[in-house]
């Protein structure tokens, strides 16, 4: 029987890199404690280090964004009546 591919959330890989952050347990203790190998552990601390600064950037404006969501949704609109116009004419 194939075992299949274990996929972790974010929120989880967070709590293990921050509990090997810690230092309190070792790798391996952590490791049979979540049921990991040490080394995915050790990548996704690696990975926590690297993008810790993602926490500190500035956030865009949300009402931008909703604005922008807005453009491409009229932009589809306009697309998608241009296409049904000519699958009409050109359909006949």
């Amino acid at each position: 029987m194939k075992r299949t591919r274990r996929k972790f959330s974010p929120e989880f890989k967070a709590r293990v890199a921050l509990e090997a952050l810690k230092e309190d347990k070792t790798l391996q203790e952590l490791a049979s404690k979540y049921e990991l190998h040490p080394n995915q552990i050790s990548a996704w601390k690696l990975d926590f280090i690297a993008n810790a600064s993602v926490v500190f950037e500035k956030k865009k404006d949300k009402a931008e964004d909703d604005i922008n969501e807005q453009k491409l949704y009229s932009k589809i609109g306009e697309l998608q009546i241009q296409v049904d116009f000519l699958k009409k004419v050109l359909g006949k």
